[in-house]
């Protein structure tokens, strides 16, 4: 069993507590890991290093500081087979996938390594003679990035990557549930010569360390990837200090299927997005609407593809299409939520049950008919491989259904009539919409919901300016 401890200015150091948090594998139950149940100590140890290293950090020419991320990449890629192995095991995500994240999280470093030179600030026409106005761009300071247990090691990538690259300094908090990867990296890091306090990664619950990192006077900016119930805590933490957030919680993601769609790549890419690890992305597709002209036709096609997918375990040859949920509550909170739906008159075309394995926590892809706007099933995230689908008589209905959510993450439509793509767009309140394609982001994009999804985003050029605030200078001369 790996064991590891918190990386706090530069340094491998022992935990203030003995506690330990133990990381399960959800595949076989047993347990794979161990990283500290760090607190308050610990975090301010770790703000208090970033705190130091930020002044001369900042004072880098930007492209020394990509120089960095260019290590860490290629440290990432020495490393990349072992990691891969981790992430696969701690989350119980098929190998191939986690090898797949593991690798995106290298060239995520590379990308915005490449920002160095394009980033810059404006200059101001003035009302004066004699006058020029010019806006900087500078680093907002020490960044606070708590990161999920669902695509652990790419979300840290995400708030380091960024924020290192304009000059602030960092601290990240991964997820209790699966902390392992990204713990090995910070090890991995002993063998780079990054400044001291750069970077720092600390592991311990919510409520205490993450408490701590949020609410201190020292954190100038968290930028967090979790639950709608954590955002609010964290934007709670962050109150006396007035303290920036940049959040990514919560999606309901709205498939259309109109009745002129590819049906066989609708279902394709409809599959894809709600089986992918296991149904556990913020991304995916939670709920569908299919023209009624063609939904039994639809139902049918999808029910064959849900009941053709694998179930399996991470390193099984050939690799599973999907494994296990992340634990055993997360598998009753899904198992709890199909059978109220049940209950209220939905009917399960495929699944509707834990699947029978011998470990694990495997749910089966399930699709629900007979669902209604009002049902809970259909109103509040699921995260897992369960779809409802209703349908819809005309697009202005579906998309009056599609907007009618308390999040905003992402979206999507199945057409074949560019006019109908367009309008959707156009109308559709989300802050991404996928046309004929499956739900998954592009490291250039931007990635940021709307509505309870979150506040400001990741990825790209406004991604980077998440990390930059504005200073202007009014020079007369």
């Amino acid at each position: 069993m790996r064991t590891y401890q918190q990386f706090i200015n530069g340094k491998l150091v022992s935990p203030t507590s003995f506690a330990m948090i133990e990381v399960e594998n959800p595949s076989s139950g047993k347990i794979m890991a161990q990283t500290p149940n760090g607190g308050r100590e610990d975090g301010l140890a770790a703000l208090a290093a970033a705190h130091r290293a930020q002044d001369a950090w900042a004072a880098l020419p930007a492209v020394a500081r990509a120089g960095y991320l260019k290590k860490m990449a290629d440290l990432i890629r020495k490393h990349r087979l072992e990691l891969g192995r981790i992430l696969a095991e701690e989350q119980a995500k098929t190998h191939p996938l986690a090898q797949v994240e593991i690798d995106l999280t290298a060239e995520y470093f590379d990308y915005y390594a490449g920002w160095a030179r394009i980033y810059e600030g404006e200059i101001i026409q003035s009302d004066r003679p004699r006058e020029n106005i010019l806006l900087y761009r500078k680093p907002i300071g020490v960044v606070v990035g708590i990161c999920p247990w669902n695509f652990p090691f790419f979300v840290m990538a995400r708030k380091v990557a960024p924020s290192l690259l304009v000059g602030c300094t960092t601290v990240i908090k991964p997820s209790s549930i699966a902390p392992a990867t990204v713990m090995h990296f910070a090890s991995l890091l002993t063998e780079l010569d990054l400044p001291a306090g750069v970077v720092n990664f600390v592991t311990g619950g919510g409520s205490t360390l993450g408490e701590a990192l949020s609410s201190s006077s020292m954190t100038d900016m968290v930028s967090l990837t979790g639950s709608v119930e954590a955002g609010q805590r964290i934007i709670a933490a962050g109150a006396q200090n007035i303290t920036k957030v940049s959040l990514e919680l919560g999606g309901k993601a709205p498939a259309i299927v109109c009745a002129d769609a590819d049906m066989d790549l609708a279902v394709k890419a409809v599959t894809a997005s709600r089986t992918v690890f296991s149904g556990q992305v913020c991304n995916c597709a939670e709920r569908l609407y299919v023209h009624e002209s063609v939904a039994d036709m639809f139902a049918e096609k999808l029910a064959a593809a849900f009941a053709a997918v694998r179930l399996g375990n991470p390193f099984d040859d050939p690799a599973p299409d999907m494994c296990s949920q992340i634990s055993a509550e997360h598998l009753e909170k899904i198992s709890g939520m199909v059978k109220r739906a049940e209950a209220d008159g939905a009917e399960a075309v495929v699944g509707g049950a834990p699947a029978d394995r011998d470990s694990g926590y495997f749910y089966t892809p399930t699709l629900l008919r007979n669902c209604r706007q009002d049902m809970e099933i259909v109103r509040n995230e699921v995260f897992g491989p369960v779809l409802p689908m209703m349908t819809f008589h005309d697009l202005d209905e579906a998309l009056a259904l599609a907007n009618d959510c308390d999040y905003g993450l992402t979206s999507s439509i199945y057409t074949t009539n560019v006019s109908t793509a367009m309008e959707a767009v156009n109308r559709l309140k989300f802050g991404e919409t996928y046309v004929n394609r499956e739900n998954f982001e592009a490291m250039q994009g931007f990635h940021a919901g709307w509505r309870k999804s979150g506040i400001g985003g990741a990825d790209g050029k406004h991604g980077l300016m998440e990390y930059l605030q504005t200073h202007v200078a009014y020079i007369q001369y």
